[in-house]
């Protein structure tokens, strides 16, 4: 039961004289209002909207159906029972609503009401949408703004986070989940946003962490702010917790939208053929000339993707993070795919920690949600060296290589330039059921790199040779000529065709109409164990 004071009483049960239809528009707007006026205006005056305005920012204009907007706090609040601590739907709005036409369900943390702090019934709302969202098939949006439990419930308000971490677990891969944070999340509020699809954050408004400026210094003695130690920036570019960061919350909702266009509703579904003018036979005769004849030259991948995807466009995801990787979401003929691309320009495009579990998460993403993965190669092998070995990259390139052998959506490999070595195997290549493996004329594909070869199997002819130099490029030149190109593996059945760049488009999406229905799965079992 619901512990009410006298006044409160009087209003819920009608008996104010006033008529239930009035008594209802009452109570509506008071619990419109959150806070109150003085904390709204204090959330404006941080660059902050309201938790409702959130929601009306996100949504289509007018979809919103609110749910529990009359729930309060329960009476075992310490110290707050008197009538100015409870708050008509506490400290979180939910409901569902559209965005583009497509139900999807939201809730909203509301700082004004006790710092959006988290309390049995905000759990209880929460858990309850996601329930909803799990019903019927529909992406959840989590919009966070909280000072973290409410240390008046004691261990109820944290008994209600771990009631939301195991929604957030069994939604996972059923459902898309996003998070939003548009404020403070902090201890273990950040492991729900964690266990979420995707985490939107805003730059200078929005931070997380487990511990706060205060905690560190006291136990490590550093001094450190809040945007240094858990900002926008801090995650997408450093730790790689957050995928993008928003300009403002207008942009963050805008972002968001853009996301789901390219996301099925659920597990079940397959995303939405999006038409499109762009000529599905397309060419691009930029992309005979775009490969440096240098090959240890750079170039942009994005480029190539641009050229290649409908109208040029590309929804990258974590671009500040692990940049020697590009992933992200295009359209190739309409359909909706997930990139995988190596980046040349940054680190010569090499495996790294980082970049290896930045590329393994989003594959599983893409599989989980029948999005067709598209993967462009030019990858002089992993990192080497002593931080990379003591800090797991064998580990980290076994979560991409489980990645790609797990996924059974379409999956399709254009080589453009260098696949050499393990991470030749690791890129969706055909021994790992790549469905179509193409090459570019430029392509290598060889166990390392004609330097590196040259010098191992010809290192004493080299030493003893009367012009070293001139003879390591004669021997350079021969292997290059024997072993990186891409026509020993066609031969051997490991790439599928040797293309012009020019015809890139179009092959791939015949290919991907070709594989659209592909029948692909993986022996029965309860879960792999993926080398976490």
């Amino acid at each position: 039961m619901v512990k009410t004071t006298e006044k409160t009483t009087e209003v819920m049960s009608g008996t104010n004289n006033k008529s239930p239809i009035d008594t209802l528009n009452e109570m509506r707007a008071k619990s419109h209002l959150g806070g109150g006026k003085d904390r709204i205006e204090r959330q404006h005056d941080e660059g902050k909207l309201t938790a409702r305005e959130r929601i009306d920012l996100l949504l289509d204009p007018g979809s919103f159906h609110e749910i529990d907007a009359f729930v309060v706090h329960r009476e075992r609040n310490f110290g707050m029972d008197a009538d100015d601590k409870k708050f008509l739907g506490d400290s979180v709005v939910t409901g569902w609503g559209t965005i583009n036409g497509r139900l999807t369900y939201v809730f909203s943390q509301d700082f004004t009401v006790i710092g959006g702090s988290l309390s049995e019934v905000h759990a209880e709302k929460i858990c309850k949408i996601m329930d909803m969202a799990m019903k019927t098939g529909a992406p959840v949006i989590g919009i966070n703004d909280s000072g973290g439990a409410r240390i008046q419930e004691g261990v109820i308000s944290l008994g209600g986070y771990a009631d939301i971490f195991l929604k957030n677990t069994l939604s996972s891969g059923v459902i898309p989940q996003i998070s939003l944070i548009m404020g403070p999340c902090a201890g273990g509020a950040v492991y729900s946003p964690a266990l979420t699809d995707f985490i939107i954050m805003v730059k200078n408004t929005s931070y997380m962490f487990v511990t706060g400026p205060d905690v560190v210094k006291a136990v490590t003695q550093e001094d450190v702010t809040k945007e240094e130690l858990g900002g926008a920036m801090t995650h997408t570019g450093l730790s790689g917790v957050a995928h993008l960061a928003a300009e403002n919350e207008e942009d963050a909702m805008f972002l968001v939208q853009e996301l789901l266009s390219y996301i099925p509703q659920n597990n079940m579904e397959d995303p939405k053929v999006v038409l499109t003018r762009d000529d599905s036979l397309r060419t691009e005769e930029v992309l005979d000339t775009i490969i440096p004849e240098s090959p240890n030259k750079p170039y942009d991948m994005k480029e190539i993707i641009r050229l290649i995807m409908d109208e040029g466009r590309f929804f990258e995801i974590q671009p500040d993070f692990a940049a020697n990787i590009v992933i992200g979401f295009a359209r190739l003929g309409g359909h909706s795919v997930g990139i995988i691309a190596n980046q040349p320009q940054v680190l010569a495009g090499v495996l790294d920690i980082d970049a290896s579990e930045k590329a393994a998460r989003f594959i599983r993403f893409c599989d989980c949600f029948n999005i067709p993965i598209v993967t462009f190669v030019d990858v002089p092998g992993f990192m080497p060296g002593v931080k990379q070995e003591h800090g797991g990259i064998i580990r980290a390139g076994a979560k991409l290589l489980y990645a790609y052998c797990e996924a059974t959506v379409p999956k399709l490999t254009v080589i453009t330039r260098k696949a050499y070595g393990g991470a030749y195997d690791v890129m969706s290549s055909k021994h790992i059921r790549g469905d179509l493996n193409l090459a570019w004329p430029s392509a290598e594909i060889a166990v390392m790199g004609p330097d590196g070869a040259v010098n191992i199997i010809f290192r004493r002819e080299i030493a003893e040779a009367a012009d070293p130099v001139a003879k390591k490029a004669e021997l350079v030149a021969e292997y290059r000529k024997q072993f990186a190109n891409p026509y020993i593996a066609a031969g051997r059945g490991f790439i599928d065709d040797i293309i012009q760049p020019r015809e890139t488009r179009p092959r791939l999406i015949n290919a991907l109409e070709a594989f659209l229905n592909k029948r692909d799965s993986n022996p029965m079992k309860k879960h792999g164990n993926i080398p976490l």
